[in-house]
């Protein structure tokens, strides 16, 4: 497994908008090493049949996560929809491309 793509995880803090909205503000958080895979046909499908659409799979050092929402990578943010801890040392992390922070 290569730890060859660079993700910026991103966590959510409460905020204010201009006209004093609460809402959830991003902020991006540590810079990680990945190991990038492709989502498995079959989970693929799953999720289609209730409304997401997942794109990719990045694994990173269970260490190295905290609960965070989201993640950027290649300057494209995506909703982390799911995750798999694989064992004590790594987790999987199902992304989501988001447009307009909106889930596409």
């Amino acid at each position: 497994m290569l730890f060859k793509e660079v993700i910026n995880l991103i966590s959510l803090t409460d905020g204010e908008n201009v006209i004093g909205d609460a809402i959830k503000v991003p902020n991006k958080g540590p810079i990680v090493f990945a190991d990038k895979q492709s989502i498995r046909q079959s989970e693929f499908y799953q999720a289609a049949a209730v409304g997401l659409k997942p794109e990719f799979t990045f694994i990173i050092r269970t260490c190295e996560y905290n609960q965070e929402p989201m993640l950027e990578y290649n300057s494209k943010t995506y909703n982390i929809i799911r995750t798999y801890e694989k064992d004590n040392e790594l987790i999987e992390l199902i992304c989501q491309g988001v447009v307009n922070n909106a889930a596409t």
